[in-house]
């Protein structure tokens, strides 16, 4: 790792929700980090729900978002290696934006190691205890023939199905995802300390929660979760030699 470079992780964009105006808002302000960012990225990890839907017909893509993806372009045309995670929002990117951006995309957890230190990097949905309607729910959404099947419906129809849906899954999670359970009852937690009994992570780097969170989990090991970007635009960034929560802010961006 260059030591003057730093490694950039932030999750749950979810852009496109709960409105246009609001989604645009949020998108711009992604593009602003994107742009600060850049004079130091060695490499950026997008971790999971870019957006809050995301289908791929065959030649058709979701309309929008057109700031957000004209920006990846431009960082991995210049070098910089950008990595996107599927959510459980958006597990339906398949080939469009590797082709058309030159990212790297991700369907289950990676582990990679820098400087030194070892990481865990994954969106989190389905991992750790609990949770089983949503872990055969996922099953069903992973199925090639569901996928081919949706595919079969039109665009108009079967966008408006899955943001209708889509909308349901977050509005019923909403309180759920603001309130720290506790370290005992976090999944994700269990998960890493599970993890941890056979094999030594440094840190394990998650999104899905909506929650800030950096846990330390024994002497050497962290848990971080990256939170979201309706409120709390928080991120993470590694140094070459420590992992820190930030928190991204307009007026700042505004003034460089």
């Amino acid at each position: 790792m260059n030591t003057s470079k730093k490694i950039y992780f932030a999750s749950d964009f979810h852009l496109g929700a709960p409105d246009y105006n609001s989604s645009l808002d949020r998108e711009k302000l992604v593009v602003k980090w994107l742009d600060e960012i850049r004079v130091d990225a060695e490499e950026i990890f997008l971790v999971g729900d870019l957006f809050d839907f995301w289908f791929e017909y065959k030649t058709v893509v979701p309309r929008g978002f057109v700031r957000v993806l004209g920006k990846l372009a431009e960082l991995t045309d210049s070098g910089i290696p950008v990595h996107l995670f599927t959510g459980n929002h958006d597990m339906w990117i398949f080939d469009y934006l590797p082709k058309e951006l030159n990212i790297i995309l991700h369907r289950k957890p990676v582990v990679r190691e820098f400087g030194g230190k070892k990481f865990l990097i994954g969106h989190g949905d389905g991992l750790g205890p609990g949770d089983n309607g949503y872990k055969l729910l996922k099953k069903v959404f992973d199925n090639k023939f569901c996928q081919w099947a949706f595919a079969r419906i039109h665009p108009n129809l079967g966008m408006g199905i899955a943001n209708y849906w889509s909308r349901r899954s977050r509005l019923y999670n909403v309180e759920f995802d603001k309130q720290f359970l506790g370290e005992e009852r976090e999944w994700l937690v269990t998960y890493c300390k599970e993890i941890l009994k056979s094999e030594r992570y440094d840190y394990f780097i998650f999104g899905h929660r909506h929650l800030p969170l950096d846990i330390k989990l024994d002497e050497g090991s962290r848990y971080v979760n990256l939170g979201e970007w309706f409120q709390s635009r928080s991120y993470a960034v590694f140094d070459g030699e420590d992992l820190f929560l930030r928190y991204f802010q307009e007026e700042k961006s505004l003034k460089q």
